[in-house]
């Protein structure tokens, strides 16, 4: 896959409708307990930074949780915060770094969060690759890629998520064995994902059926986002890729 350094560009949006009393209140309360420090944006277009690896311990930003986590897991772009929500609700031992520009998706999370009281979420509000720039080698367990943008027309390919420089990325920060989770709605974005993941040489295809990409993961809820899809006729995948081992 040829890339150019625009492939590191942020395409999507940051803001819609005028946020409800309860989230601008969250926003304004909860939100900044929550929140980790943005990294300057022009450096995700500068392209990766292998000489900051490690620079940043992610287990830092759950200092207040009861007991360290047992492991970290990361959602890329989690829309509306049903499925980190979900997931941080029923896993109180691991902590959570979910990363999300759109400011509205954020104060939906953040009513989630504050219903359930849920102390192991930390959020990044902006384009996330500065930041996993920084963070170590094999640090996270599982990271989710749910309905992103497909980008469907032919000329926008390099806009999409799935490409060879993020897929180095969660390479490099995912454990051996650790699992890449990629769920979309779009049949371009799905045979997309379907090539361009298992030819990249850091992961595995993990299905071993139809059903395996058919059927939601018996762990995860339905999303806002994946329920109009459904409405609407779309039929959506669901992918499991596994981090290969590194070499001694």
């Amino acid at each position: 896959m040829d890339q150019k350094p625009e492939d590191r560009r942020f395409y999507g949006r940051r803001h819609g409708k005028r946020l409800k009393p309860g989230q601008k209140n969250l926003m304004e309360t909860l939100y900044p307990t929550l929140a980790l420090p943005i990294i300057d944006r022009g450096e995700a277009e500068a392209g990766p930074r292998p000489d900051l690896a490690g620079s940043i311990d992610p287990c830092s930003f759950f200092t207040d949780m009861p007991q360290p986590p047992d492991s970290l897991w990361l959602e890329i772009g989690f829309g509306g915060g049903e499925h980190l929500a979900h997931q941080a609700q029923h896993n109180p031992a691991i902590g959570f770094l979910g990363a999300e520009p759109f400011i509205n998706g954020i104060g939906k999370l953040l009513s989630k969060i504050d219903e359930h009281d849920l102390k192991n979420v930390r959020l990044y509000g902006e384009d996330v690759r500065p930041l996993l720039d920084r963070l170590p080698d094999a640090c996270f367990d599982k990271i989710f890629l749910l309905f992103p943008d497909p980008w469907p027309k032919s000329r926008h390919w390099r806009r999409r998520f799935v490409n060879d420089w993020n897929l180095d990325m969660i390479g490099r920060l995912l454990k051996d064995g650790g699992e890449f989770r990629v769920a979309s709605d779009d049949p371009t974005y799905q045979t997309w994902t379907m090539r361009v993941v298992p030819e990249h040489p850091l992961f595995q295809w993990t299905a071993q059926g139809p059903d395996d990409w058919r059927n939601r993961w018996a762990d995860a809820c339905p999303t806002r986002y994946e329920q109009k899809a459904v409405r609407c006729g779309r039929t959506p995948m669901y992918f499991s890729f596994a981090r290969k081992p590194r070499s001694a």
